[in-house]
């Protein structure tokens, strides 16, 4: 079982990543603004983070930027989730991220990413 923070400003999506994550028996939190995600990552401390793109206050791109500058954040494992495919190539320089999902997506598929980001931190 692993701790798992999942950043979405839409209440369904983060609802249904909660709901399959922890079906899969992990422990889960939810964050819904862009700006309180590193300081609840220092507080929560993660395994794992499921990551939206589009979040009120600060974008999923720059919020990596600054999780993978942090000292304490940048070793862990980054899932993307993002209705914008064409985004997908701007997370490919952090090696954090170890999944890009495109809404919608597939619950199975999350399952999976999750499984392989916590077999293979950064």
């Amino acid at each position: 079982m692993a701790k798992i923070l999942i950043v979405d400003d839409d209440p369904e999506i983060s609802s249904l990543v909660q709901y399959t994550l922890e079906s899969a028996e992990h422990e889960t939190k939810i964050c819904e603004n862009g700006r309180d995600v590193v300081d609840t990552l220092h507080e929560y401390k993660p395994d794992l983070l499921v990551l939206d793109v589009m979040l009120p206050g600060i974008d999923g791109f720059s919020l990596a930027t600054e999780i993978t500058e942090d000292a304490q954040l940048n070793d862990m494992p980054i899932i993307v989730l993002s209705a914008l495919e064409p985004s997908r190539t701007m997370f490919q320089r952090f090696t954090q991220v170890s999944a890009f999902l495109s809404k919608p997506f597939n619950t199975d598929d999350l399952l999976e990413a999750v499984k392989t980001a916590l077999s293979n931190p950064a």
